[in-house]
């Protein structure tokens, strides 16, 4: 049988036995007749294929422009398709097993450079000691309050708004973070966010929560901070689109790593329960790297 008859064939069994509907069968029929033009063209066919022709497939595939994910799920409709050929005896075995499947790169994220937080900082602070009514100076406070914290912290915003009054010990040099799971972490907490934590409990009426609000959680709401923060950032020069509160965790972890830090430090920190999740910020290391090189190799100036 030609590779395209194998395709019907395959395809006849999708809709009789596994009741598949009739864009998949579509699908499948686009995906798998391209492989097996492309066999064709390199003298193959789906009969002798064998591991490094679906490895160059995908290479083709890659070459062609084909994101990740969608060379993903042709490597897929590729697996269905031999199985359905060894499952049937056509062939012994099954080229596809051991190919890996490509992976979708994790975007970088996105990270404010040192002088536009700082700039952040100032900005907010400004407004906090700013001449205006107690309700607006309150919630500038607040507003200052909040960002220094997770500046100096890295928490996911969640924990942020949700910290309870006793998780300031009594220094307030160290925070008590409950993270995912309930697991809790102390991190340490700057001179200015220790500051600015302590004038800020210094007005606060009675109550659980170190950011109080009148919703049903009893505390501060994730969208009310990050609207606020993007109105700080236009009034601060910054787009507004560029600023959120997971934008400023990003800008700790990668300002850290840029000063020094060690990656399992930075882990502990962000409350990652693996370093496979804190390894996204490696691209600060890589060029931290590619700088030190550069700068320092005798042959650099040479190059």
């Amino acid at each position: 049988m030609s590779g395209h008859h194998l395709v019907e064939a395959f395809l006849e069994m999708m809709s009789a036995e596994r009741g598949a509907a009739r864009n998949t069968i579509e699908a499948y029929r686009r995906d798998l007749g391209d492989y097996a033009g492309y066999l064709a063209g390199k003298g193959r066919s789906a009969q002798s294929a064998q591991r490094e022709d679906i490895v160059a497939y995908l290479a083709f595939l890659d070459a062609q422009g084909l994101v990740a994910s969608s060379a993903a799920r042709r490597l897929s409709a590729l697996r269905q398709f031999h199985k359905f050929l060894c499952a049937d005896q056509i062939r012994s075995d099954d080229p596809t097993r051991i190919v890996a499947s490509p992976r979708t790169r994790r975007p970088l994220p996105s990270v404010l450079s040192a002088a536009e937080v700082d700039t952040l900082l100032a900005t907010a602070e400004a407004e906090a000691n700013a001449d205006v009514p107690p309700q607006r100076k309150e919630a500038a406070l607040r507003l200052y309050v909040l960002l220094e914290l997770l500046y100096a912290t890295g928490m996911r915003v969640s924990e942020l708004v949700s910290l309870r009054r006793s998780a300031v010990m009594r220094d307030a040099s160290f925070l008590t973070i409950a993270g995912k799971g309930n697991k809790e972490r102390i991190v340490p907490v700057n001179d200015s966010a220790r500051d600015a934590v302590r004038a800020w409990v210094a007005v606060l009426p009675p109550g659980p929560w170190l950011f109080p609000a009148n919703g049903e959680t009893g505390y501060l709401s994730r969208q009310v901070f990050a609207r606020d923060l993007k109105g700080l950032a236009a009034r601060a020069g910054i787009a507004a689109s560029r600023v959120a509160p997971h934008v400023l965790r990003h800008a700790f972890a990668s300002h850290l790593l840029q000063g020094g830090a060690d990656l399992r430090v930075v882990q502990t920190l962000l409350g990652h329960a693996d370093i496979s999740t804190t390894q996204i910020y490696t691209h600060v290391l890589d060029e931290k790297l590619r700088t030190l090189v550069e700068t320092h190799h005798p042959l650099a100036e040479k190059g």
